[in-house]
């Protein structure tokens, strides 16, 4: 059974329920292949790996530590040509309504305008991209509560 894919733009406001982060812009990029997600402080400590959103600088942070036990390291060419060892996470993607349960490579995104980057792995058969809008989805109402 084919569903309606929905028509977002360039940028939307995305939210990270299981990371207690919300209301975030992020860039759409086809050109991508996984999302990734602004972190610091990323250590991984005796099989437990330890960062914090954002950075300082960013109106959403809150010096919350993460600590995740289920994760992976993968080789992810960032958009200098340049390959990083990367680590990835799964959680849930809050796109609108949506809930997406996906793969997240963390990387210091602070030279970047904008702190999340959403690939086409995430994208595909769920979402189509008019690169002529800006946010097309409403961010959803109850933001903190789904």
């Amino acid at each position: 059974m084919q569903t309606e894919k929905q028509t977002i733009g360039r940028r939307e406001v995305v939210g990270f329920p299981e990371l207690g982060l919300y209301n975030i812009t992020a860039k759409i990029d086809t050109g991508a292949y996984t999302t990734a997600l602004h972190c610091h402080d990323i250590k991984e400590v005796e099989g437990v790996l330890y960062f914090k959103l954002l950075d300082p600088t960013h109106a959403e942070y809150n010096q919350q530590e993460n600590k995740f036990t289920n994760y992976t390291k993968k080789d992810i060419r960032n958009s200098f040509g340049e390959i990083e060892n990367r680590y990835i996470i799964k959680t849930i993607v809050k796109i609108g309504c949506k809930r997406i349960k996906s793969v997240i490579s963390l990387t210091n995104r602070g030279n970047m305008r904008y702190p999340v980057l959403i690939g086409r792995k995430l994208l595909k058969n769920r979402f189509v991209v008019d690169v002529a809008l800006l946010n097309n989805i409403p961010p959803s109402k109850k933001n903190k509560n789904n």
